[in-house]
């Protein structure tokens, strides 16, 4: 009886350890979109009973979940060292190492806004702390992902697809954060995480729309990706929606942030270009969001394999949502409400399927596989 014992728990010891060594960075997708929900939520022009308290315990969960994931991810570097290159050198999944910083913004954004209110300056410090190591992050992705696209990995144009964007669209969520942030903080320090957060956009928008030509491109001459890769459709959406949230909520900040100084005109300068910017983004991503519903429209007759991947229907909708309410509250225009209204509506049923399908296929126990791993040579 002890020997069955000791050898049901050196089987479940040996399957937990699988799970450490096969852990990918998909899975701070789950971050980013349960993330994104709880901000919309917060956000809604109309409330509904229970609104709050939905998303303060989707923002708990995500906490949890990030502190979950990153030690797994962590105990992978430690205790598996030899996968970490065919990771880096894999042209799929290392474009998840992106998912890292984003999936850690919405989690500052819920302390600016669930926290500090209650806990004050102890909880906007803590914000801004995280906030620089979110920052410093994205920009090592953004540089170091790319460069080994350059030097290390093997891509081919017809498989190239949004996936692309992952690691360098982090930057401009960060500076979408530091928006947020920026009005909690001394004058000094919110002006260097607003015009930080500036050079952040600014690292990331124009790349991302360099790499959405060449999907574009690549979809004229190549059509559709795989069904497996069928929601990255929507990444491309991400990038505009988070580049007009970023440049509209940096113009709002911007001008308390300098007031007083040499530099406020600039900063009403940039209120006002940030609201044009932030209008013809979204303009911009009305065509690539129309596109991406007749994509998932086509591979639904077709038939979608699950996998970790359905959480690009939720992050990059979210962004391009919150862009739509935050344009509602700064411009007043009713059309905005609506559309906003709309597509947190449609941001909810896919956050809903993705979320039941990936709780039953964890407990299937077949999400937990690294591709990168299947024809490595160590």
């Amino acid at each position: 009886m002890s020997s069955q014992i000791h050898a049901r728990e050196a089987t479940s010891s040996q399957h937990f350890a699988d799970k450490i060594r096969q852990f990918t960075p998909n899975w701070f997708a789950v971050t980013m979109g349960n993330g994104i929900v709880s901000l919309v939520l917060t956000a809604l022009p109309q409330s509904f009973p229970g609104q709050h308290g939905l998303a303060v315990s989707l923002w708990y969960v995500d906490i949890v979940l990030y502190t979950v994931f990153a030690a797994m991810f962590a105990a992978r570097w430690i205790f598996y060292p030899e996968t970490i290159k065919p990771l880096l050198h894999h042209p799929l999944q290392s474009m998840f190492l992106g998912t890292l910083p984003m999936g850690l913004a919405p989690i500052i954004n819920g302390i600016v806004l669930f926290a500090g209110p209650h806990f004050g300056a102890g909880a906007y410090s803590l914000a801004y702390g995280l906030w620089c190591i979110d920052a410093l992050l994205a920009v090592v992705v953004a540089v170091g992902v790319p460069y080994l696209m350059f030097t290390e990995q093997s891509h081919a144009f017809e498989r190239v697809t949004a996936v692309l964007l992952l690691p360098i669209v982090a930057p401009e969520v960060a500076a979408s954060s530091a928006a947020a942030l920026a009005p909690h903080l001394a004058t000094q320090t919110a002006q260097l995480v607003v015009g930080a957060g500036y050079l952040l956009w600014a690292i990331s928008v124009p790349l991302a729309f360099s790499v959405l030509t060449v999907v574009f491109f690549r979809l004229v001459i190549h059509k559709l990706p795989h069904r497996d890769l069928g929601p990255s459709s929507w990444l491309t959406l991400g990038p505009i929606g988070t580049g007009a949230l970023g440049l509209l909520t940096l113009g709002q900040a911007a001008p308390a942030a300098f007031a007083g100084t040499t530099l406020a005109s600039v900063a009403a300068i940039a209120r006002d270009f940030g609201l044009i910017g932030a209008l013809i983004l979204w303009g911009a991503g009305l065509w690539w969001l129309a596109v991406a519903l007749l994509f998932t429209l086509r591979y639904r007759r077709e038939g979608l394999p699950f996998n970790l991947g359905w959480w690009g229907f939720t992050f990059p909708l979210g962004v391009y949502t919150a862009a739509t309410l935050s344009l509602y509250r700064v411009t007043g225009f009713e059309a905005f409400a609506v559309a906003g209204m709309l597509f947190a509506v449609l941001l909810g049923g896919f956050w809903s399927v993705v979320l039941t399908r990936t709780l039953r296929e964890v407990a299937r126990g077949h999400l937990f596989y690294a591709p990168c791993l299947a024809t490595a040579r160590y």
